[in-house]
């Protein structure tokens, strides 16, 4: 027996732990480890090749293993150590090493298994044939040598791969760009660590990095020596900082400002005071520097944990100036590094300042590198936060004369005082404007002077994110002029915030028309003469449709909301409409199952929309994989443009161009296209690049048809393309596009293919495992989370609005009743044949027809163990459509139903139905799940959740399946805590986050009596005792679980177990006790519970709970709100001293005709027209016409910064649920223009 025989022992052990670490996710936090510990895993890493490489050498003396596969192994081995490099454990997923690692390991693989199949099928040949006894390797001894000489490395490396995503910045060493191609000295992009980062400024500028100001004294905060520093490690005793900051407002010009901007902490977590000082009025004595850094600018202030944080640019590089003929430069920046600085604690100030910092660069990132395997005491609670600032895909212009999130069209039609207004811009893109907002309006309260200062001092950044680029070029000149003609090419993509998140957990589009990965890119190309613009945008396919689950590289996706989805449909396209005209869809998507379902489905819906919105809205299907399988990428170049459809739309779109001298719009572009796949980053990208040099070519071959044979303008736009789609995919997807070999080369070669398998596989990685925790930092960032509260800055006037506006809620909104029918039933994994009415209308006689119907059930499926690794959809489907065929057979129905939303985990499934009419008001409809069986491993036992937005009122409604076992009531109360505490739905919000909350449950627990007598007490509907010794109502009692649960009476039999089939207790060997284990628990003010019983259906061994409930929806109505706050500000201000303010406030109350309109118009006849029926002024004010104006958040307006003039517009612009408009009709014309007083702005 050989060496690899007993090798072979130890193997099975590590297969099972390897097998049980991935059921446990454990490989995950493998991976963490190798990131926190990199120093240690590095050294593991190359001890355990060495090891192998060993290995090799003693498997082919003792078990005589072939010289020539045994050499290749060891160099295959050789190669991977490569990987180990000073920058691990950071790998390029573009190195050579990595690559040839990548192509190494699947030879090294067939290599062995071509020579493994061939012994042991020698082997075989010659015991059958032969009869001699040739020995050959077991399975076990195959499958170990594959496991540890094979595969045991590549695992390791691609465990370490990880770290790429939670990459610290890079240096401010000015990486490679297009936009710095024409300059020599620009650096090659080098990582670094944090710490070399933070304090590059004490080491001298580094190559490439170009400061925006001269002078500047950072940020800086008063000593509080009676701050106890005790607690803290010895690394953090440092000089601490008081609850105030004082950071000077950095000019982006010479000399020093004269103001100085002092931040401190307010009452309240969420409140900051800020002042805006003469420099001459802040004493400096006892002050200390809170960073060595160059603050470049300011993002925000930001709430987390209780602390309220300033986030302040310290490192950024200039990209380049991306319209060079205009007359001002329009120069943008890429942020690098950001800092977070707390008002309210010095615990977060930095640590390291107050140590030596003379020695060099190589010091202090060797020094870094031996501290990074420590684990810190504190983590900063806005390190997410820095990394995702900190990646390098955030932008700003450099200049306060120009707006880079508007495009060149918008920004020319703007007059001069907007466009040199920083508070003007297009808040789709502006990614912190959540954060920045308080600040842009302590600008706006600023007077004239002040306001001018600040704004001269460029202090407040308003930043992008996406991807520019910008390249200057020769071009050949005319004959009469030798000279040649320097063009600009720059790239500008804008991505969405309003639909903002990672790969799986952001797909498709929310109830307000905003789509996932939605993003606005701009080609421009400026010469001496003219400016050209190309717009395009992309964007996930606008329907209700997600993926959950494990992910692996075939796409699981399920349409969530299928009958629901038109009015968020056409909302989507009427904001498109109204931003850029005319639209032309192109899909990429394909003809497999999933795909083919979202091209269906997005058809569908479009056909709709085009006989509501006109023929202004077309679409073209391109199945984009296929047309590369049969002819290559070349294919698709060739023949996209000459689809009719695109060829046509291409012409009738046009491009925008204004004369460089003057900036007049010259033509204008009268619409888009809009391109999307499944993630839309690939394909898509592809697409876009073929379009974008379509148009341009159109352009040059118009002015001048030369230039369309440059080498250097297709090369640098080929560039621009494809590092446009690297970045774009590394926001949404965390690694580089596919195909981007392709677009830069226009080639396709074998280390592009291996390329992006390496890419696939580490996306299906990065988005199973990382992707969720970096959604909570974006959720975070932008203001999403539930608990949340946006940072206002102190304002007594507003802040007294904001508390009477609370108060008096009720003069703004208004009440309605809503019929509420909820159902628990465990199917047993059975389908009944009998009729679902009983329990679906159960009180048809008395005329209760419910709004929403909610349906729990519980053993949909059979709970077998193939059930529970991979769930069968198909039961809920027969399901769903067993109970839509029930509601629509129910006699005298008046109204039509829809399945508004389903989810499943294994067994357990629920249910929303709702009246059609209701689709377009009900929002924010989310489902989510939780495993509890096995310690939350296995969905055998479990909950699903389903939360919506009724108008202005929240549900929740939970369907479970606890624990079993007439004793194990502690599992089940660990049941319902893990479910309580897990059960998670986007943007942090938990059970807990809702006003009305509602379990339909087969909650399991017993009755604590013998089966006799609870059997005779349920014969004789004696329900008292029962009820008394029922383990619900006295976990309830004792607040082990469900506290602050209401329940209805228990007035009808226990509804466990039954005999299939009968009304009859079970009879069987097992004799079970009589339970109700079925149960409607609630809470919340808006529910009325009014009945509350069981059906007597016989299909299953339980029987059917139903509960019956009216709810009061709350409606506000946001112009009278609006109204009433601007009302309540002018009271405020008009106070005269004395005059007692609350009263003045309690007399104040809404005119009667505020909110109320007149009798719609028809085809004949418009309000308008009818003498003494026009509108009151107050209802008819309108925002300002300039729709790129930064506007508002609705749910965010009452800000105690905002003003009231602000909130009012921002109600008034609100835009009401979409009604499709059926064919044939037409929308009466618009109301003629008023006269006398104009609309304020």
């Amino acid at each position: 027996m050989g060496l690899l025989y007993y090798v072979s022992y130890f193997s099975v052990l590590a297969a099972f732990g390897f097998v049980t670490l991935s059921l446990a996710s454990g490989l995950l936090y493998v991976s963490e480890l190798i990131e926190e510990h990199s120093r240690l895993a590095k050294q593991i890493g190359q001890r355990g090749i060495y090891t192998i490489i060993l290995l090799h050498v003693l498997f082919y003396f003792t078990d005589s293993l072939p010289l020539l596969q045994t050499v290749f192994s060891i160099t295959c081995h050789v190669v991977y150590l490569q990987n180990f490099s000073y920058t691990w454990p950071l790998i390029s997923l573009s190195s050579p090493t990595f690559l040839g690692s990548c192509a190494l390991v699947i030879a090294d693989h067939f290599i062995w298994f071509f020579y493994f199949s061939r012994i042991t099928h020698e082997a075989r040949y010659a015991r059958a044939y032969r009869g001699n006894g040739l020995k050959a390797p077991g399975f076990t001894e195959i499958a170990s040598f594959f496991g540890i000489c094979v595969w045991l490395a590549p695992l390791f490396l691609f465990l370490s791969l990880s770290a790429n995503d939670n990459a610290l910045p890079t240096s401010t060493a000015e990486p490679v760009s297009p936009s710095m191609a024409t300059n020599p000295a620009t650096t090659a992009p080098t990582r670094i660590s944090l710490f070399r980062s933070i304090f590059s400024s004490s080491f001298g500028k580094l190559p490439g990095v170009r400061s925006r100001q001269d002078a500047n004294e950072g940020i800086i905060a008063p000593r509080s020596p009676n701050i106890t520093r005790g607690s803290l490690p010895a690394q953090y005793s440092h000089p601490p900082a008081s609850p105030s900051l004082a950071p000077l407002a950095p000019p982006r010009s010479p000399g020093r400002p004269r103001r100085v901007l002092v931040f401190r902490a307010g009452q309240s977590r969420s409140q900051a005071i800020v002042k805006f000082l003469p420099s001459k009025e802040v004493d400096r004595t006892g002050l200390v520097k809170l960073t060595n850094r160059t603050v470049k600018g300011c993002l925000g202030l930001i709430s987390v944990d209780n602390d309220i944080f300033l986030a302040v640019v310290t490192s950024a590089t200039e990209i380049g100036n991306t319209r060079p003929s205009a007359h001002e430069p329009e120069s943008v920046a890429r942020i690098h590094e950001v800092g977070f600085y707390s008002l309210n604690s010095s615990t977060w100030d930095d640590p390291l300042l107050s140590e030596p910092t003379t020695f060099g660069p190589e010091a202090v990132d060797s020094s870094f590198r031996e501290s990074y395997t420590t684990t810190s005491v504190f983590e900063h609670p806005c390190l997410p936060l820095t990394k995702i600032l900190s990646s390098g895909t955030f932008y700003y212009a450099m200049e306060p004369t120009w707006d880079l999130s508007s495009r060149l069209a918008v920004r020319l039609a703007r007059d001069a005082a907007s466009s040199r207004d920083i508070g003007t811009f297009d808040e789709r893109f502006i990614w912190n404007e959540y954060i920045l907002r308080s600040l842009l309006d302590f600008r706006e309260r600023l007077d004239f002077h002040e306001r001018e200062e600040l704004d001269r001092c460029q202090f407040l950044i308003p930043a992008i994110q996406g991807y520019v680029g910008v390249f200057s070029l020769p071009l050949r000149a005319p004959p009469t002029d030798g000279a040649p003609t320097v063009a600009t090419l720059a790239l500008i993509s804008r991505l969405g915030w309003k639909r903002a998140g990672t790969r799986f957990n952001t797909r498709g589009v929310d109830d307000d028309g905003n789509c996932a990965n939605f993003v606005e890119t701009e080609t421009v190309f400026s010469t001496d003469q003219h400016c050209v613009s190309y717009v395009q945008i992309r964007g996930s396919v606008p329907l209700f449709w997600e993926q959950q689950g494990l992910q692996t590289f075939g796409q699981r996706i399920q349409i969530t909301r299928p009958h629901a989805s038109q009015p968020a449909f056409e909302r989507h396209l009427v904001q498109l409409m109204e931003e850029y005209g005319m639209i032309h869809a192109i899909n990429l998507l394909g003809t497999k199952e999933n795909e083919a379902l979202l091209t269906n489905s997005y058809g569908q819906h479009l056909r709709m929309a085009r006989s509501a919105l006109g023929d202004n809205l077309d679409i073209t299907h391109f199945d984009f994989h296929n047309i590369v399988r049969l002819g290559g990428h070349e294919t698709v170049i060739k023949n996209l443009p000459k689809i009719e459809s695109v060829e046509d739309h291409v012409d009738k779109f046009g491009f925008s161009m204004c004369d460089a001298s003057t900036d007049e719009i010259i033509t204008d572009q009268k619409g888009v296209f809009r391109t999307n796949c499944l993630d839309c980053l690939d394909r898509t990208n592809f697409v876009q690049d073929i379009l974008s040099k379509t148009t341009l070519e159109q352009y040059l071959n118009l002015v001048r048809r030369e230039w369309t044979t440059s080498v250097q303008l297709w090369s640098n736009h080929r560039e621009l393309w494809a590092e446009n789609g690297d970045a774009l995919s590394r926001i949404y997807a965390g690694t580089g596009a596919l195909n981007t070999s392709f677009t830069r080369s226009g080639k396709r070669t074998l280390a592009g293919v291996l390329s992006d398998a390496t890419k696939s596989v580490s996306r299906a990685y990065i988005n199973n495992f990382q992707d969720k925790g970096k959604q909570v930092a974006i959720d975070m960032f932008l203001g999403n989370l539930s608990d949340q509260r946006q940072v206002t800055i102190r304002d007594p006037i507003h802040d007294t609005v904001h508390e009477a506006l609370e108060r008096r809620w009720a003069e703004y909104s208004t009440t309605k009743k809503a019929t509420i029918m909820v159902g628990t039933w465990n199917l047993n994994g059975r389908i009944t044949g009998e009729s679902l009415l009983p329990w679906l209308f159960p009180r048809d006689g008395m005329d209760v027809r419910p709004d929403i119907l909610v349906l729990g059930f519980q053993e949909i499926v059979p709970l077998t163990a193939q059930q529970i690794v991979q769930t069968d959809p198909e039961k809920r489907r027969l399901w769903e459509k067993k109970v839509m065929d029930n509601i629509e057979r129910k006699p005298g129905r008046k109204s039509r139903y829809v399945l508004l939303r389903s989810e499943q985990l294994v067994g357990t499934a629920l249910f929303v139905i709702v009246k059609e009419e209701l689709a377009s008001v009900i929002r924010n409809v989310e489902g989510t799940s939780r495993k509890t069986g096995l310690r939350g491993m296995s969905g055998n036992k479990g909950a699903v959740g389903i939360r919506l937005d009724y108008y202005d009122t929240n549900f929740c409604f939970v369907t479970a399946h606890l624990a079993a076992g007439h004793s194990n009531m502690e599992e089940r109360n660990a049941d319902y805590r893990t479910i309580t505490d897990g059960l998670h739905f986007q943007k942090g919000k938990t059970i807990a986050s809702h006003d009305n909350v509602i379990w339909l449950a087969d909650t399991n627990y017993r009755i604590d009596l013998d089966n006799p007598a609870v059997r005779a007490y349920a014969e004789a509907d004696d329900f008292d005792p029962l009820f008394a010794a029922d383990q619900l109502r006295h976990v309830i009692d004792t607040g082990a679980a469900f506290v602050g649960y209401e329940e209805g009476p228990l007035l009808f039999r226990p509804t466990y177990r039954y005999d299939v089939g009968t009304n009859n207790y079970d009879t069987s060997e097992k004799m079970r006790i009589p339970a109700w284990t079925d149960r409607i628990l609630y809470r919340g003010p808006a529910l009325d519970l009014t009945v509350y019983s069981r059906t007597e259906l016989r299909g299953s061994d339980h029987k059917p709970v139903f509960g019956i409930f009216k709810a009061d929806i709350r409606i506000v109505d946001t112009v009278k709100k609006a109204a009433l706050s601007q009302l309540l500000l002018e009271n405020i201000v008009s106070t005269e001293p004395g005059e007692n303010l609350d009263e003045k406030l309690a007399s104040i109350a809404l005119p009667d005709t505020v909110g109320e309109l007149p009798p719609p118009s028809t085809d004949e006849k418009a309000w308008w027209d009818t003498p003494g029926k026009s509108l009151p002024l107050s209802v008819l004010e309108k925002p300002r016409s300039d729709s790129r104006t930064s506007r508002r958040r609705p749910w965010r307006s009452l800000s105690p910064t905002t003003s009231d003039e602000e909130l009012y517009t921002s109600a008034l612009a609100l835009q009401a649920p979409l009604t499709p408009v059926p064919v044939g009709t037409r929308r009466p014309p618009p109301p003629p223009p008023r006269s006398g007083k104009e609309s304020k702005d």
